[in-house]
């Protein structure tokens, strides 16, 4: 039976590029993978069949020669298809794990698990980044205003300094693993299915400690406690990220450090309350002095003391401002506002003669007291609506 041309196969042109090549290919090889055409029995031999194009048409000498002379450039009386000190193409069938393997995580990577898991130069890279740490921080709304220098101790790792993170007893470097070379992968072959999995010696990392760190364990790192410094600078609010480059896990047989991430959380306050820049002080006031006026010393964040004036018949909730006694920017640059809002009182545990005198004070309030007038007539109104 004759064979069917190889751009055909792949249902390319003559002239394509690699990259249109391998693109086809890949097209090609989802279409007609067995696993997906259980009820196709030409499925193997068509998928076969692509794959013997594409081991030809990847390789710019191959595909040369099967642009000039077509697929007698592989057979026996043809040696145009051989390269120096190797053997021909072997009669189209090629090397199924060779051509296969080039687009097998593209295929196949979600399925396996693989695409993002690779590490530079096929998995050789032995060196592993230890893992970022958060750490939660409380500070009071005072520290919070001025800022402040905290000291936390941090559970976590770092470079064990007997082997000098390597892993390895006396710091000696480790060792190309013998079962995958190094490539940290290694290759089963099932059929004409080849199936890539991380390398069960070294764990994907390419490298084995034959005589490991007695201290370490071969890790290259050792657990511990360590004290840090923490500036906390004024303006920080709950949820407020401050991030210590390198002070997180140390790094696996040498790796680079983490991150460590202290996050902030701010405690209620017992006299202020606050909503980003601004803070909120509510303040008793006697009922005397909220219908007379008069004034009232309030406290401010930075320790001081404000005097208020309070405008004769004040009522409660009214609020006055305290221009910039609030929270600064949290990178500088403005202050926030503190709100002042008053709690007018209602007098407990009268005398005899206060009781007397709020009633007489309450025979003569109603004509100084419109709001009181203004809602009882509508409530007047209302019942007199419903009896109607």
């Amino acid at each position: 039976m004759a064979k069917r041309d190889f751009y055909d196969v792949l249902g390319t042109k003559k002239g394509a590029s690699p990259e249109e090549i391998k693109k086809a290919y890949r097209t090609k090889a989802k279409e007609l993978h067995p696993d997906r055409n259980s009820d196709n029995p030409d499925a193997e031999a068509q998928f076969k069949e692509a794959n013997a194009a594409y081991e030809v048409l990847k390789d710019p000498e191959k595909k040369a020669a099967y642009d000039r002379y077509g697929h007698a450039a592989f057979e026996g009386g043809m040696g145009g298809g051989q390269r120096p000190g190797q053997g021909g193409y072997g009669g189209g069938h090629g090397d199924f794990g060779s051509a296969f393997s080039d687009v097998f995580e593209d295929l196949f990577g979600d399925f396996m698990g693989g695409g993002g898991g690779r590490q530079g130069g096929g998995g050789r890279s032995r060196a592993t980044r230890g893992s970022d740490l958060r750490y939660n921080l409380r500070v009071t709304l005072e520290e919070a205003f001025k800022g402040a220098q905290k000291s936390i101790t941090v559970p976590g790792s770092s470079s064990c300094e007997s082997c000098h993170g390597t892993g390895a007893e006396g710091g000696a470097e480790p060792q190309t693993c013998p079962t995958c070379s190094g490539m940290g992968k290694v290759r089963a072959q099932n059929g004409f299915f080849t199936v890539e999995r991380t390398c069960p010696t070294c764990g994907g990392q390419g490298q084995v400690v034959k005589n490991p760190c007695r201290a370490c364990g071969g890790a290259g790192r050792v657990e511990n406690e360590r004290t840090l410094s923490v500036n906390i600078p004024a303006g920080v609010e709950t949820g407020t990220r401050i991030r210590l480059a390198g002070e997180g896990e140390a790094g696996l047989r040498g790796g680079p450090s983490g991150d460590l991430y202290i996050f902030i959380e701010v405690r209620e306050h017992e006299l202020f309350q606050r909503d980003s820049m601004s803070l909120f002080c509510r303040v008793p006031v006697s009922m005397a002095t909220a219908s007379l006026g008069g004034e009232v010393e309030v406290p401010t964040i930075d320790g001081g003391r404000s005097r208020v004036k309070i405008p004769q018949g004040s009522q409660s909730g009214r609020q006055m401002r305290l221009r910039g006694k609030g929270m600064p920017a949290l990178r500088g640059g403005s202050v926030g506002d503190m709100l002042i809002e008053l709690a007018v009182e209602t007098p407990v545990n009268l005398t005899t003669r206060q009781k007397e005198i709020l009633r007489e004070f309450e025979k003569i309030e109603a004509e100084n007291n419109p709001q009181g007038a203004s809602f009882f007539k509508k409530v007047k109104t209302f019942w007199d609506g419903m009896t109607g």
